[in-house]
């Protein structure tokens, strides 16, 4: 016995150590080792820019409170020579205040009821970020509640792309192509290759062209409001290229594509139909957040996707996504901002339509309050309307003005209506409020008219007016 356990205990010597051996030369795992010291590791690396930043900072303190105040009375006799312009025409309301203090420093009849054209958009705005708000978005489902059939069904979202969504644009952030690609996969996964397709554009009612003329969408100026299109119904590239007669079906008709080149065969022609409430979704695409989307028509005066916004304003509301239910919680949105609307008329949301009244003052409460600290979420209003000679729809005005790039205004214009309201900075650092209406101007067109009010601006930029 003694030998048997002395060859053991031999053998597992002999074992050992030739582990130990192997491990010393590092040919199997272990803490042994023969080789050279490793050198000790690098220090962890210290990022030189990886320091506090500043405290936040509010931005209206950029706005000195002590810069010179122009004189009231300097500014009421540039705001009475542009009344008296001929170019301005015979009803003109102006409204010129300190961005401040709110001080009125000049103004002509600016209670009188006006037609206002584009620059009622501000109006939309205000209601769009006070109610639904900034992050608010629209969804384009699609649901099936058997199988072989399925539902697009429109969130508002009229700025589709037909291919693949761009996340950086608003315009096409979401698209046609990308819904399609997941509706496909959901349906491969269950072995459904054809079905039959339904659009579901009842979110919105009423008419879709409401106090417009007939002809706008062959003009380029509108699409009937939808509550699905692609590029906002435009035909083919361009700002005011002619639009769909039926943005939605044309939206649809573009699914059937997107779906087919993903392998899904959609039988027969889409139909109209609504989407069971207990229908369960296959796929979703988001629009971009609404705060965006205001940023987009305020500065190119889309008057389609303004509209679109009302709706969702009036539908946050529980009024119906309808021309009167939008107009109406629009309104009620501005009165419950404490802004005095009596007398107003909106006969749509975005100022092309004919019948539509609003005073100078009220437009310039409502700018004052988009940039009043009290009230955060208004801001965009404030900050994203076009800036002069630069971008927008005032992109080709203020070219050689010394008021180039110091005007953020948005602009409004229908046939004898100019209209401009913003602000701008003064050449001692204050800024001012100013909304200039015209509504009876000549019939040679906006030439006259614009060149007097960027004319009128441009003295106010330049203005030390002590």
């Amino acid at each position: 016995m003694s030998r048997v356990v002395g060859g053991t205990v031999a053998a597992a010597l002999v074992v050992t150590g030739g582990y130990a051996w192997a491990d010393a030369h590092d040919y199997v795992p272990g803490i042994l080792t023969v080789g050279p010291e490793p050198e000790p590791p690098a220090p962890f690396p210290v990022v030189a820019a990886a320091v506090d930043g500043p405290a936040p900072a509010d931005i209206l303190a950029l706005l000195d409170p002590a810069a010179p105040e122009p004189s009231a009375a300097v500014i009421q006799a540039q705001v009475d020579a542009l009344v008296a312009d001929a170019r301005m025409g015979s009803s003109v309301g102006v409204v010129v205040a300190d961005g401040i203090t709110g001080e009125v420093l000049g103004s002509a009849t600016p209670d009188t009821l006006r037609t206002p054209a584009s620059i009622q958009k501000l109006f939309t705005a205000v209601a769009a970020l006070s109610g639904p708000g900034y992050d608010r978005v629209l969804t384009t489902t699609v649901t099936q509640s058997s199988a072989g059939a399925i539902t697009l069904v429109g969130g508002g979202d009229m700025m589709l792309a037909a291919g693949a969504g761009d996340p950086s644009e608003t315009n096409g952030h979401a698209g046609l192509d990308d819904l399609a690609a997941a509706v496909a996969k959901d349906l491969g996964l269950a072995g459904q290759t054809a079905v039959s397709l339904t659009l579901d554009d009842t979110l919105f009612t009423g008419s879709a062209l409401g106090p417009w003329s007939s002809d706008q969408p062959t003009l380029g100026y509108a699409a009937p409001v939808a509550a699905i299109a692609v590029d906002t119904g435009r035909i083919e590239p361009g700002k005011y290229a002619q639009r769909q007669a039926d943005p939605a079906m044309s939206a649809a008709t573009a699914f059937v594509s997107a779906l087919e080149a993903h392998g899904i065969t959609v039988t027969g022609a889409p139909v109209r139909g609504t989407s069971d409430a207990d229908a369960r979704i296959v796929a979703s695409v988001d629009s971009a957040p609404l705060g965006e989307i205001v940023e987009y028509y305020l500065k190119s005066s889309d008057n389609t996707i303004t509209e679109v916004v009302a709706r969702i304003v009036a539908l946050d509301a529980g009024l119906p996504g309808s021309f009167d239910g939008s107009t109406r919680a629009v309104l009620l949105e501005l009165e419950r901002l404490g802004l005095d609307t009596t007398g107003v008329v909106l006969v749509d949301a975005s100022g092309l339509g004919d019948g539509s009244s609003a005073p100078a003052s009220l437009f310039a409460d409502v700018l004052r309050l988009a940039a009043d600290p009290s009230h955060p979420e208004l801001r965009p209003v404030a900050i994203d309307l076009p800036i002069s000679g630069l971008e927008g729809t005032l992109d080709e005005r203020f070219l050689t003005s010394d008021a180039r790039g110091l005007v953020r205004a948005k602009t409004g214009s229908l046939p004898n209506v100019t209209s401009l309201a913003g602000t701008v900075m003064t050449i001692d650092g204050r800024q001012l409020v100013f909304v200039l209406m015209a509504d009876q101007t000549p019939d040679d067109g906006q030439w006259g008219p614009r060149q007097a009010m960027d004319a009128f601006v441009t003295g106010l930029a330049a203005c030390g007016c002590q």
